[in-house]
């Protein structure tokens, strides 16, 4: 009986097996696709996490153009003047505007309306927040951050509820009352029911290569603003290869004597075997100041601010800075503060139980100033029109409602 026949009749009978016989290499077992998956990844794009918290810490902290434009956005919608009217009259007083002077300890108007637009600019949402006294109208309005609020939905998908997360601990609040508690505002999402999308998430990519591009530059500017060379060795006996301690004392070297702004233009001082190769790059020749720059202008363009106000050159879109100064509150401050104070007034309404509309007033925005005068101009002119219909299309309350002050009310 020969080795083959000895080693098929004792197979899986635990025989041992003859000193220095061949053993078969034991079966492997693999996804077909496996290493096509792992070459598809190779090269992949890195980007950043697009959670709340990551795209306020990367684009807001972290990125001085959407830092900028978020500010200007939330700081010029917080400085409109309100008004507060109804069918009949214009209140220069009202408990709505005492509490919007005065929302809280803490904060006046304009800090609270400026953190509302910044929340709602960064994330998306908005959550405003009521105290009242038990039938009362709110007596104190807080802002709620966003990254700490989430919706909990009914069963016919509407919300019942909110609940703010802090440091282990919970509160849930209640909104199935006449009187909600919390007023949520949100951006448009199209395919979210509850949460709003954020200028932030659309520029999120643009952020990206413009916080690379930055980094791009300060490594140039930590290795004396041109890219690496290759430090050749060829050794004494023509064999390049170092052994270790070679190696490393020349890693340590180039890391204390060459890099760093400090030491930009340093000679260097290469001993036998040691030759050193420039690469034929520059940053010229890679360009990375104008993809910084056309990214700094998406980010810009996702929010709305013409890049002149930014300070981004290379861009005559508007005839002057006034132009592109008045479109930057037609387009994006005005729609912007409009849709919140409205939903703001709604919301109020609600406690005081008056029909109240709550907006900004046109005719104390400095930038508007030349088009409210013309539109005045234009309506005064108009002889077919009654004295009604004239302070209807202005925005005032009818003529009717002269003489008929009530609490305050400016008629």
């Amino acid at each position: 009986m020969g080795v083959i026949d000895y080693f098929r009749r004792d197979a899986g009978q635990g025989a041992s097996k003859p000193a220095g016989a061949t053993q078969a290499a034991p079966e492997r077992k693999a996804s077909a696709t496996g290493r096509v998956m792992a070459y598809g990844s190779a090269g992949r794009v890195a980007w950043s996490p697009r959670d709340a918290a990551s795209l306020t810490r990367m684009g807001f902290a972290g990125n001085p153009v959407g830092f900028r434009a978020v500010k200007m956005i939330a700081e010029a919608a917080a400085a409109l003047p309100l008004v507060l009217q109804d069918d009949a009259r214009r209140y220069s007083e009202h408990p709505v505007l005492r509490l919007l002077r005065s929302p809280n300890p803490a904060q006046g108007r304009a800090e609270l309306l400026e953190s509302l637009y910044g929340q709602l600019l960064l994330t998306g949402n908005g959550y405003l927040e009521a105290v009242s006294a038990e039938e009362g109208a709110p007596v104190e309005l807080h802002v709620l951050r966003s990254d700490r609020m989430s919706l909990v939905p009914g069963a016919n998908g509407w919300p019942v509820a909110f609940e703010y997360a802090v440091g282990g601990q919970k509160h849930r609040f209640d909104v199935t009352g006449e009187r909600p508690p919390i007023c949520h505002f949100k951006s448009f999402h199209p395919q979210d029911d509850h949460y709003g999308l954020s200028p932030m998430q659309a520029a999120a990519q643009a952020l990206d290569v413009h916080n690379a591009a930055s980094r791009w530059s300060k490594a140039l500017l930590d290795n004396a603003a041109r890219p690496s060379g290759a430090i050749v060795y060829s050794g004494l006996d023509g064999e390049g290869v170092m052994t270790s301690d070679q190696y490393d004392r020349l890693v340590t070297e180039m890391e204390t004597y060459h890099q760093g702004a400090a030491n930009a233009g340093r000679p260097m001082l290469l001993e036998g075997g040691l030759d050193w190769k420039p690469m034929g790059f520059s940053p010229s020749d890679m360009e990375f100041q104008k993809t910084k720059e056309a990214a700094a202008r998406e980010i810009a363009l996702a929010f709305g601010v013409p890049p002149m106000l930014l300070g981004i050159p290379g861009d005559a879109t508007y005839a002057n800075y006034q132009e592109a100064h008045r479109a930057f509150f037609r387009l994006t401050v005005l729609p912007l503060a409009a849709r919140v104070t409205a939903a703001l007034g709604e919301w109020l309404e609600r406690f005081t139980g008056e029909d109240l509309q709550l907006s900004p007033d046109l005719d104390k925005v400095p930038a508007l100033a030349a088009e409210r005068d013309a539109q005045w101009s234009r309506v005064a002119g108009a002889d077919f029109l009654s004295q009604s219909e004239k302070r209807a299309l202005l925005g005032l309350p009818p003529l009717e409602a002269r003489g008929a002050s009530l609490d305050g009310a400016d008629v």
